[in-house]
């Protein structure tokens, strides 16, 4: 990244706050943002990964934002910092510009009340149309504050125009056992034109949650973002935290740190690689499906006590070791796995039928896919060669070689064949992982974070990258802590993937994305 900063001294004045874990801090000014984010996104394999503010009360009692930077190749992040004075609260929006950054300008704007000056579209996204003029994570707004009670729409859809065009809303409340979100259709005919989609029905006000907890109590609020990456969240927000302390983690946490992630990435690919043959009929192979999924729960409880893999992450390590005997019931585990998951494969390469419907649906290009910075899965079926394992190495990860599937159609068999390849990698990781497995402690002894230190923090979801930054205050609690889920980035891709397909066709799109209702609103 030295470059990039040389860059950046070049373009505009810039002084470099801090250098450590892989991450380099750079204060700019918030009039030449959108300058010195050009100069370093003209660079060949730069992107904008996040954006997100903070209050920061003491000692400069000033707003700041926060634009991280990564270019593949470099296992560094590039964290821009420009401060907004209170008085004044506004920065230019890179939105025109920037798609990526919709969502996440406009968060900024609903959260802290700082003006996005320029975004094309400054309506609220995390807060409801009808709320009152607030702004949750201002450090004045307490967090038991009682709003009053709302009237008015919660959110006002532009109307549908045009002779034999019809607005088909579903949701926000849905038929089966998901959270909510609102999709409005307009179709002509069966054909969808174009959707409209509205998301934070649930907000947890998890961001203003982590203030002032310490880490242990961190970790389990971590874990509630998105209840089916619960370790991945988990792990992300443990990292952050063991980044700022300056923590050296178990080579034997490590490992086992590896593991578990792999393990959730399977049960999630596994369970969507049958709910997406379900979406199109195929009822077998999701049966089938289920019963592999099964194997991996039924695993998990064995070597966490949680089937969802919940409460065994911790700042320093894990929390429970394994014995001899629960590592070879791993190996065991693995071999079955893959063998019953080699059938459910073959099962549905053998129905022409189900990659007719598959193939050619739900196409996301890959110039909108990176456009919308997405991430993950969906990213890596539209040719967005990224995963946080390879390009920033954490828990074990440097030590093993794997494959990571890139994907050019963009369609729904594209996505299901990404999960497909991952499970066969996830299942070789694990094999790695136990077969090496290094003695030792599994955790490490609990450090107090010192006032002032801050850290970012990036795991591989499942589902995508996952970030984590955290700032600590006094007495070791968190002062600001930064959640973003890969969903964030990855539904304003589904309004795209939709265009040109038949309604029917929603829930199997849909689904080939799987995104996280909880995980987006938080």
């Amino acid at each position: 990244m030295q470059d990039l900063v040389e860059l950046l001294a070049r373009q505009a004045p810039c002084d470099i706050e801090s250098c450590s874990s892989g991450q380099i801090y750079a204060r700019v000014t918030i009039a030449g943002i959108r300058e010195s984010a050009a100069a370093l996104l003209e660079q060949p394999g730069v992107r904008l990964a996040a954006v997100f503010a903070e209050e920061d009360v003491e000692p400069e009692g000033v707003f700041r934002n926060y634009y991280v930077f990564e270019r593949r190749g470099d296992h560094c992040f590039l964290i821009l910092t420009a401060s907004i004075p209170t008085d004044d609260p506004r920065f230019p929006s890179l939105a025109p510009a920037l798609p990526s950054v919709n969502w996440q300008e406009r968060e900024i704007q609903d959260w802290f009340g700082i003006e996005a000056e320029g975004h094309p579209n400054p309506r609220r996204v995390a807060l409801q149309d009808h709320w009152p003029d607030v702004h949750p994570l201002r450090k004045a707004f307490p967090i038991n504050t009682v709003l009053p009670d709302f009237a008015g729409e919660s959110h006002v859809y532009r109307p549908t125009l045009g002779e034999g065009v019809f607005q088909v809303p579903v949701g926000p409340v849905h038929a089966g056992i998901i959270e909510p979100g609102h999709f409005n259709f307009a179709v002509a005919g069966e054909p969808i034109l174009y959707l409209q989609l509205r998301m934070f029905y649930k907000h947890k006000g998890t961001e203003k949650l982590f203030e002032q907890l310490p880490p242990a109590k961190g970790v389990f609020l971590a874990e509630s973002v998105s209840g089916d990456s619960a370790f991945s969240h988990g792990t992300a927000f443990c990292q952050a935290v063991e980044k700022a302390a300056e923590m050296e983690i178990p080579l034997r946490a490590e490992f086992m740190r590896t593991i578990l992630l792999e393990l959730e990435r399977i049960y999630n690919h596994v369970a969507d690689i049958g709910a997406i043959a379900m979406d199109v009929g195929f009822v077998v192979a999701n049966f089938h499906a289920g019963r592999v999924r099964e194997m991996v729960l039924a695993l998990n409880e064995e070597l966490t006590g949680s089937r969802l893999v919940r409460a065994m992450v911790c700042v320093g390590g894990v929390r429970r070791d394994w014995s001899a005997g629960q590592v070879d019931q791993l190996r065991r585990a693995m071999d079955v796995v893959e063998r019953e998951f080699r059938d459910l494969v073959a099962l549905i390469a053998s129905s022409d039928s189900t990659r007719d419907r598959l193939e050619r649906t739900g196409w996301l290009s890959h110039e909108k896919a990176r456009a919308l910075g997405i991430v993950g899965v969906a990213g890596r079926a539209s040719g967005i060669d990224l995963d946080v394992r390879r390009d920033h190495p954490y828990a074990a990860y440097a030590r093993f070689s794997w494959r990571v599937p890139v994907y050019q159609e963009g369609d729904v068999l594209r996505r299901m064949q990404v999960r497909v390849e991952e499970v066969f990698e996830s299942i070789r990781l694990i094999r790695d992982a136990a077969n090496n497995l290094p003695p030792g402690p599994h955790r490490a002894p609990a450090q107090v974070v010192p006032p002032g230190r801050y850290a970012l923090s990036a795991v591989e979801g499942w589902r995508g990258e996952i970030l984590y930054w955290v700032r600590f205050g006094y007495a070791n609690r968190v002062e600001r802590c930064k959640v973003k889920d890969p969903s964030l980035n990855n539904w304003p891709a589904l309004v795209e993937a939709v265009q040109g397909n038949i309604i029917a066709d929603f829930p199997v799109i849909n689904k080939s994305f799987n995104l996280s209702y909880s995980g987006t609103d938080r």
